[in-house]
């Protein structure tokens, strides 16, 4: 299964997938989650709700699409925090990604549930001023992609076609 970071959404609404002109990713989403391949956390949730647009509103529509954290992602908090603490990032780095940010539980229930996370965030191992989802992923064994690796991986197409129309 698929797990989404925020800056997911976020990116296709304001940039490549906007609700006007690629409905089709926005439905494909819906299916993704119907059919268990894509899904994301209560705390990604939070974060979209706090502005009036229309993610929100999508969000708004599929509440079932966000998960609540379990305790099996839990369990691997005091990794996920050792590593954090054991490699050199600031404090303020380690501060923002261990209180309950939504990157922290995002990677802790993938690790649990065996899930890819998916992210607009790339690889920066040699910073130290902030925690980067690909990096606290391949820390914990968890496989990260960007969106257009897991439509590629699910063997999505949004295809216009299928609508008998171009215009």
């Amino acid at each position: 299964m698929f797990l989404l970071d925020a800056n997911v959404f976020i990116e296709a609404k304001n940039r490549y997938y906007a609700f006007d002109i690629a409905p089709g990713f926005w439905d494909w989403l819906e299916k993704a989650h119907s059919s268990s391949i894509a899904c994301s956390l209560d705390a990604v949730r939070k974060e979209l709700l706090v502005k009036e647009d229309e993610v929100s509103k999508w969000v708004k529509d599929n509440p079932s699409f966000f998960r609540p954290l379990d305790k099996g992602a839990t369990r691997h908090f005091q990794e996920l925090t050792s590593w954090a603490t054991s490699n050199g990032f600031n404090q303020s780095a380690i501060q923002q990604f261990t209180s309950n940010d939504a990157d922290y539980l995002l990677v802790a229930y993938a690790r649990e549930h065996q899930h890819t996370v998916v992210s607009h965030e790339v690889s920066h191992p040699t910073r130290r001023r902030k925690i980067f989802i690909p990096d606290a992923c391949r820390a914990m064994g968890v496989e990260s992609v960007d969106t257009f690796d897991m439509l590629r991986k699910t063997g999505a197409q949004l295809d216009l076609r299928s609508k008998d129309r171009l215009f």
